[in-house]
């Protein structure tokens, strides 16, 4: 008998152990997307739980200041921009309530979002929510707790709605400009009374309401009400036929269904194997965040301008907006390349439109739905082409491209935070090389310098080398000889702020002075912004992506440059954590003065690799991601912009990033999963074998590319193109001697791999 317990107990052990397992091997790469991963925030932003299906014009999230809010605002209906606060909103009131307001706010429980659905129970009007949503169009259920007469309140923050037979329809007007998102939304149970509210009060005698935060009000007798609805920026017909095309059924369980495909489809792209659960969490939801942006904004073959106020025949090309580039440029677009090379030339050729439909002719910063916010600093649209180009995409006219580019370049004030023609600053930096800054006791003279953004003159002198660096390889590619030179020139023009004698980019007066006395921790004001941008001269010490050959040279040799990044890791705080932040609210995610929280820092893990110690970059990379990225609330060191940051994660969980977009390489650092399979399309695949990968074994042995012996800490675009594999033999110590001898390309050594 003791023999016979025993044998079921083992038996009904295996079967519980059978069970878990096939659980976990039964996920699929949804299931392991947590978008409350970075909810509360470091000190900025935090990360947003959107609802939505990959780069569609339709975003939800429960509108809230910050997670540990206590309320909800509504229910959203679409939000219009990375970030921004939803246009129209559903608030469900029950007729026992006396509450009556535009926008109802409400305590919940039991939330749970993905993203393809959301639901939630909100206390107060004891209602539950269930929501799914299409590209263009969405469906929420909701089941109130009683079967008397129960109310919808529509509400419009700035526009006007009306009542239709079925639902309403109308529009809001958004930004600051001509831009109106529409609305036709319709519900399934009959209306039996339906009005304005104004002020507080129903009129049922009104049957449109307009202007600041009117709202049409629905009764119902039902305990359940389904709506759907449709979206457009161009007509409320539209809405109407948008959602049309889009749902057929009521049911929100069929709508996930096909959200859910979606998304596994999407997130398919890249498998991973091995690593801990955690990790695999971590990676699908930074994966899933780069899905946000861009959105596409075709609907039926037409667009909505914000650029010239048009509705535009899209000519079988979708058209793309919402894109911070001086976020997105860096790795979100290089990924993009990889495993969504159609939807990125897509969004090249929307950025040539904007050009075009602008009346300037210029290429766009952060394009959004309702124009170009031309924020930050930096003109990197020139680095997202130049890339993409070099990787092989083509399907856009690059003569048009490079034309647009120059002209922004040259055209267009280098002033963070304007869109304004050149200034007498810009034609300083045109003479001289370097953008001029004031000395501490020096009054800003030039009106056009925003009040709060200043000059940035070492963020825009050394991004602009970047960007002529980016426009001079096009000219090479388009013959364009003596533009090349010129630009290529002026690419170098970091060297006019370098200090020979402390190893920094130090900011200089119009008088060719260095600013002193100087900290390059501190000096600067709020967000460093009268020198740099939002980072301290640390971070912006290693802003030379196109020519690290050179920065190394600047610093004396290699191993100069090794002990400077290093220290950049060690370099302590120098004051306490609230001071610090309190100038320096963006630099965070501290190690040392390193600052994983921003993304003029991502690239710099990786430059260990230029000056032969690439072991250092796997230890780095493995350590950075262990600390910052967490699957837990507060798992994003700081602002995560729409897949700005988390394509990082995304490229350096895999085991190689992007240093330099405009350069067909990609740097080695140390993959967390033992297994990675990318879908390159057409039926390619790169795949990644990480053998002995652990926590522990971090460290690259050796390493065989598409079946050679590999030594070298990089790799071409052009070997993984058409498909390729690399194995890397891992293990707990670095091998110091792999991959020291054949550096990445940069600078000159770039044309030994692009063709002249």
């Amino acid at each position: 008998m003791k023999k016979y317990v025993l044998l079921l107990m083992a038996v009904l052990t295996m079967a519980i152990l059978s069970s878990c397992n096939k659980v976990i091997v039964n996920k699929t790469p949804i299931d392991y997307v947590n978008p409350y991963i970075g909810n509360i925030s470091h000190l900025l932003v935090p990360t947003f739980p959107t609802v939505h299906l990959p780069n569609s014009m339709l975003r939800v999230y429960p509108e809230r200041r910050e997670y540990t809010t206590d309320y909800i605002s509504g229910l959203p209906i679409i939000v219009t921009s990375h970030r921004g606060r939803s246009a129209f909103s559903i608030s469900p009131k029950s007729e026992q309530s006396d509450v009556f307001s535009p926008i109802i706010n409400y305590t919940y429980d039991n939330e749970r979002i993905s993203p393809y659905r959301y639901s939630v129970h909100l206390d107060e009007a004891k209602v539950e929510v269930d929501f799914a949503p299409s590209h263009q169009s969405a469906l929420y259920n909701l089941k109130f707790a009683n079967g008397e007469t129960n109310q919808l309140i529509i509400n419009s923050r700035n526009g006007k709605l009306k009542t239709t037979g079925c639902g309403v329809s109308g529009y809001e007007t958004i930004g600051n400009g001509p831009t109106k998102v529409y609305l036709y939304l319709e519900a399934e149970q009959p209306i039996v009374n339906s009005g304005a509210l104004i002020n507080n009060e129903i009129h049922y005698n009104r049957t449109s309401a307009e202007g600041q935060n009117e709202a049409i009000v629905l009764g119902f007798s039902s305990k359940v009400v389904n709506v759907r609805y449709g979206i457009s920026f161009i007509s409320e017909e539209q809405a109407q036929e948008n959602l049309e095309r889009e749902i057929n059924t009521y049911r929100v369980d069929d709508l996930a269904r096909i959200g859910k495909d979606i998304w596994n489809e999407t997130l398919g792209k890249i498998e991973v194997g091995g690593g801990s659960e955690s990790d695999k969490v971590v990676f699908y939801t930074s994966l899933y965040r780069t899905y946000e942006r861009m959105i596409n904004i075709s609907e039926d073959g037409k667009y909505y301008s914000a650029f010239d106020g048009q509705v535009h025949d899209d000519n079988g090309i979708p058209f793309y907006t919402d894109d911070w580039i001086w976020d997105t440029y860096r790795a979100t677009h290089p990924l993009r390349i990889l495993i969504e090379p159609e939807m990125e030339v897509h969004m090249i050729n929307s950025y040539l439109r904007m050009a075009q439909q602008s009346k300037e002719g210029w290429m766009p910063t952060f394009p959004e739905v309702t124009g170009d916010s031309h924020r930050m600093n930096g003109n990197h649209s020139v680095a997202v082409i130049c890339d993409a180009y070099y990787k092989g995409l083509r399907g856009f006219d690059l003569d048009a491209a490079y034309n647009a580019c120059k002209a922004t370049l040259t055209e267009k004030s280098l002033l963070p935070w304007k869109c304004i023609p050149n200034t007498e600053l810009d034609i300083f930096y045109q003479e001289r090389g370097y953008f001029p800054a004031l000395q501490p006791d020096e009054e800003e003279y030039v009106k056009a310098v925003h009040s709060h953004e200043k000059r940035q003159p070492i963020a825009v002198t050394l991004g602009t080398c970047y960007d002529d660096w980016c426009l001079s390889q096009i000219a090479k590619e388009l013959g364009k000889v003596e533009d090349y030179n010129y630009f290529l020139k002026r690419s170098s023009n970091y060297r006019n702020i370098y200090n020979s004698e402390t190893a920094f980019f130090h900011p200089k007066d119009k008088d060719g002075r260095f600013i002193e006395p100087f900290d390059y921790r501190y000096s600067g004001g709020q967000g460093a912004r009268n020198y740099y941008a939002e980072n301290n001269g640390w971070i912006y010490r290693w802003d030379v992506p196109h020519n690290i050959a050179d920065l190394i040279t600047l610093m004396g040799s290699p191993q100069k440059f090794i002990q400077n990044l290093e220290q950049t890791f060690r370099e302590p705080l120098g004051k306490n954590k609230y001071t610090f932040y309190s100038q320096l609210p963006d630099h965070t995610g501290n190690v040392g003065q390193f600052s994983m929280a921003n993304e003029p820092s991502l690239h710099i893990p990786y430059l260990y690799n230029y000056a032969g110690e690439p072991w250092k970059t796997q230890k780095r990379i493995r350590r950075l991601l262990d600390q910052w990225f967490r699957n837990d609330l507060m798992g994003v060191p700081g602002d995560e912009d729409g897949g700005g940051m988390t394509a990082f994660v995304v490229f350096s969980a895999m085991g190689f990033y992007p240093v330099t977009p405009g350069i067909p390489i990609y740097n080695i650092g140390s993959p967390l999963f033992e297994y990675i399979k990318m879908d390159l399309g057409n039926g390619t695949f790169f795949e990644i074998e990480a053998r002995n990968c652990s926590r522990e074994n971090k460290y690259i042995q050796s390493a065989i590319l598409n079946g050679k012996e590999w030594n070298k800490s990089w790799f071409s675009h052009d070997d993984i193109k058409n498909g390729g594999k690399l194995v890397l033999v891992m293990g707990d110590k670095a091998n110091e001697s792999w991959g020291i001898k054949d550096v990445p390309p940069s600078g000159e050594s770039v044309n030994k791999l692009i063709s002249l």
